[in-house]
């Protein structure tokens, strides 16, 4: 019996958002959320965690910190 390959499908669709829509939510207290702003956030926390870890790589490190924020 042969055995089964896993297909690995790395479709290019939507990128999936590294922050949660329901938390964020939770976080803002006397305004409302639209659709775009999840998004926008989305690409401010990916630059700001690219930036963080050049910073880190630049001082010899493999380990972000918060300092590198």
């Amino acid at each position: 019996m042969a055995a089964k390959k896993k297909k690995k499908s790395k479709a290019k669709g939507p990128v999936e958002l590294i922050i949660s829509k329901s938390r964020t939510k939770g976080a803002v207290k006397k305004s409302n959320v639209s659709s775009d702003f999840y998004g926008a956030l989305d690409v401010a926390v990916r630059g700001m965690i690219a930036s963080a870890e050049g910073r880190a790589v630049a001082n010899g490190r493999k380990t972000l910190r918060p300092q590198d924020i």
